[in-house]
């Protein structure tokens, strides 16, 4: 439905408080039924997509020597299975765990072949990732923003490689130091020494 067009749905009761609601604008201000139904099926659609985010990679025991890598270098967390499910769950209690998520679907895209299913998992992260609509939004600068506006008129497994590394630095940056300096990192690094010393 295009910014002027009305359909009898929209239509408001004269016992309404808001007598001049409208549906001509995307915003949320209008209490009309067709802005509720749209709202209702958006909701529905992300659970639906969000439901397919697995909650932890699969991955073995580090061992001590890994945990203990994970200090020295931030890619070196980063291309552990078992480094990134600790940061995430740490990047959880910091609420940016969509930092995380964001890249490893990044990841997964630049891996895919089949070009109707690049498409779709570009509409999907964007739709949960870049889109100012979402809740799981990561923070870009506009340049960025712009590159992958242009981008999605023709998607390619590259699309997000920009906006992936611009997370990343962040990550790095601002996450990862308080990371190494955070319980979880400690507690972790503590049990995998402690039963190493035991075996």
């Amino acid at each position: 439905m295009s910014r002027h067009e009305t359909s009898p749905t929209t239509v408001q009761p004269a016992s309404n408080h808001r007598p001049n609601a409208c549906c001509f604008c995307w915003c949320c201000c209008c209490s009309c039924s067709w802005n509720e139904d749209r709202e209702r099926a958006w909701r529905a659609s992300r659970e639906t997509k969000l439901e397919t985010i697995p909650n932890c990679e699969a991955c073995a025991k580090p061992t001590p020597e890994e945990v203990r890598g994970w200090a020295q270098s931030f890619d070196k967390l980063m291309k552990s299975p078992a480094g990134r499910n600790v940061f995430r769950e740490f990047l959880r209690t910091e609420y940016s765990e969509e930092n995380m998520l964001f890249w490893l679907a990044c990841e997964e895209l630049k891996n895919e072949c089949n070009k109707h299913t690049i498409d779709e998992k570009a509409r999907m992260i964007y739709e949960d990732y870049i889109s100012i609509l979402s809740p799981k939004e990561v923070s870009l600068d506009s340049r960025v923003r712009e590159v992958i506006n242009r981008k999605m008129q023709e998607p390619s497994s590259h699309t997000f490689d920009d906006a992936q590394l611009q997370i990343y630095t962040l990550m790095h940056r601002d996450s990862y130091p308080r990371f190494l300096n955070s319980a979880i990192y400690k507690s972790l690094l503590q049990s995998v020494s402690h039963s190493s010393s035991e075996s």
